[in-house]
C-alpha cells in the first residue's frame, strides 16, 4: 500500500477483537481507541520479544511516558472485527525508545503510527537507558 510504513527488525503481532466499548455512535472504532491498541502491542512486544514486562522495569524505577504519538488512519474498523496489532522498534537513543505500529484487518491496513517514550525516573527526571536494555532493543531492530 502506498505510504505504508512497516516496523523494522523483529515484529510482534497480537490479535485483538474489537469490543463495543471501542466504537463510537456510528459503530466505528473511535480514533482515540487506537492509542490503547498501540499500548497493547507495545506491552506484548516487551513481554514476548524482550522477556521484560513493563512491570519489571517500573520496579527498577524506570518509567516510559509517551512524549510523542503519531497515527495515520487508512481505513475503518467496527465492532467484532478481528484486528492484528504489529509492533516493532523504530528508533532507540540513550534516553528514548520509539515504537512503530501497524494495525490491520484481514490484511488491510487500518492505522499505522508510532509512539516515542522518554526514559524517566519516578520523579520524572530524564534517565539514561541501561546499556543492557539498549543492546536488547538494538538486537530487535537489526534482525
Amino acid at each position: 500500500m502506498k505510504n505504508e510504513v512497516r516496523p523494522r527488525g523483529i515484529r510482534f503481532t497480537v490479535p485483538y477483537r474489537v469490543i463495543y466499548g471501542d466504537t463510537d455512535k456510528a459503530g466505528v472504532v473511535y480514533y482515540g481507541a487506537y492509542l490503547r491498541l498501540f499500548e497493547i502491542g507495545r506491552t506484548e512486544f516487551m513481554r514476548n520479544v524482550l522477556n521484560r514486562p513493563y512491570r519489571a522495569m517500573e520496579e527498577e524505577g524506570i518509567l516510559f511516558p509517551v512524549v510523542e504519538a503519531y497515527l495515520r488512519y487508512k481505513s475503518s474498523s467496527t465492532y467484532d472485527d478481528l484486528l492484528e496489532i504489529e509492533t516493532g522498534i523504530r528508533e532507540i537513543s540513550s534516553y528514548s525508545i520509539t515504537f512503530s505500529y501497524r494495525i490491520t484487518r484481514s490484511g488491510r491496513l487500518v492505522v499505522q503510527g508510532h509512539t516515542k517514550h522518554a526514559s524517566t525516573d519516578r520523579k520524572g527526571k530524564l534517565t539514561k537507558l541501561s546499556q543492557g536494555l539498549i543492546e536488547a532493543l538494538g538486537r530487535t531492530v537489526n534482525q
